[in-house]
């Protein structure tokens, strides 16, 4: 569970703020991505991984703990039909935060806070060196020729044969 800031909350109490975020999180799974403060961004990443965790779980419970924190059923079942199975490979890491720059009005420095929905890329082992250079040596360019026509001349064989 995060844990809550010391000092002075995102515009007011905690309770505003466990609203505020929770909203933004809904936001976040109807939009797959949107643009606030850097500060909020922050706050906002671990609300929305953990919720996306649950979604990963399917259960029951899960969902039901989901709509604790958002109450928009359609945001739910989106979060658990659509953006769950894309991301169940993924062992973390739901989000991004992106910074963009300075808001006019008030040089606030703004950041995109996007789901990753890409799948993940899966790690390849590390290959040894040594048998790949022998196989190399071991393999003329001429055998491959060979080996080559010898399907061309089966095939030949085998028009003849239909033929009569």
């Amino acid at each position: 569970m995060p844990k809550p800031t010391k000092g002075a909350r995102l515009g007011g109490g905690p309770a505003h703020e466990r609203m505020m975020l929770n909203q933004m999180a809904a936001q976040l799974f109807e939009h797959k991505r949107i643009q606030t403060t850097e500060t909020k961004a922050k706050r906002l990443q671990p609300v929305a991984e953990r919720l996306v965790t649950f979604a990963k779980r399917g259960d029951l419970a899960a969902r039901r703990r989901a709509m604790r924190q958002i109450t928009d059923k359609s945001v739910i079942h989106e979060l658990f039909t659509e953006i769950a199975p894309l991301v169940e490979n993924r062992e973390g890491g739901y989000t991004r935060i992106v910074k963009t720059g300075y808001r006019k009005g008030d040089r606030a420095p703004m950041a995109v806070i996007e789901l990753v929905l890409e799948p993940v890329a899966p790690k390849a082992k590390p290959a040894k060196a040594e048998p790949k250079a022998e196989k190399v040596e071991e393999a003329p360019a001429e055998e491959t020729v060979e080996t080559v026509e010898a399907p061309a001349e089966a095939a030949e064989a085998a028009a003849e044969e239909k033929a009569e």
